[in-house]
């Protein structure tokens, strides 16, 4: 082994040994509210992926209603603004909480931004990103529960082909082309979306009043 790889090999070790995982959330407002129901928004859609907002919508009611919550129709609750002439998720997101809770009677809303969604092409390599930031908020008081960022990539679940350089020019051509024809988008939206909501995973929600772990500490308070 030469004494570059060597000492690439050892910094690799070095930064690997150094990341955790970010610290724990406080849950003590959320505690306190204590809701039984999530009502979730229309996204801002920061991606140029005109499809982004209906992929993500479609993922998040699983997470969170595994997560013990009842989660009002995402389908049902898009219609209802768009019936009172709301069609915008940033007009959405402007409407007053307590105007919210009065139409809905949820307990919460989740305000949700795509910051990053779709397949890309950098020289050597092709991925399906998918990036979105949450923030759960007390509909009947407007205080702010919990908030979190997750992300998910395509490239994760890969290895790595060999074939040299034009092997990984060919293999990330292919992949740009296999992604964005097959929408990969959708697949890595719902990996987002439980790192993002699910109990389970590090700073999810808490457990709710329907599930059999209700009022128990989450995973990361219990690495405290």
């Amino acid at each position: 082994m030469s004494w570059l790889k060597f000492c690439l090999i050892g910094t690799v070790v070095i930064l690997t040994g150094c990341v955790s995982a970010p610290p724990a959330h406080d849950y003590t407002a959320f505690r306190n509210a204590d809701p039984h129901s999530v009502l979730v928004l229309p996204p801002i859609n920061n991606s140029v992926e005109v499809i982004a907002p209906y992929s993500l919508m479609s993922q998040v009611s699983q997470p969170i209603a595994e997560s013990g919550y009842y989660v009002f129709p995402v389908a049902l609750v898009n219609q209802t603004f768009r019936s009172n002439g709301l069609t915008e998720a940033a007009d959405i997101h402007a409407v007053p909480f307590q105007k919210v809770h009065e139409i809905f009677g949820a307990d919460t809303g989740l305000y949700m931004t795509i910051e990053e969604y779709g397949t890309s092409y950098v020289v050597l390599s092709s991925e399906t990103v998918v990036k979105v930031s949450a923030t759960l908020v007390d509909l009947r008081s407007g205080v702010v529960l919990w908030q979190d960022t997750a992300s998910a990539s395509s490239a994760e679940q890969r290895g790595n082909g060999g074939g040299g350089l034009v092997g990984m020019l060919v293999e990330a051509a292919l992949n740009q082309i296999i992604e964005t024809v097959t929408d990969r988008g959708f697949d890595i939206a719902a990996i987002s979306a439980n790192r993002l909501l699910f109990v389970e995973d590090h700073n999810g929600l808490l457990y709710g009043p329907r599930s059999p772990k209700y009022g128990q500490p989450v995973p990361s308070e219990k690495k405290q």
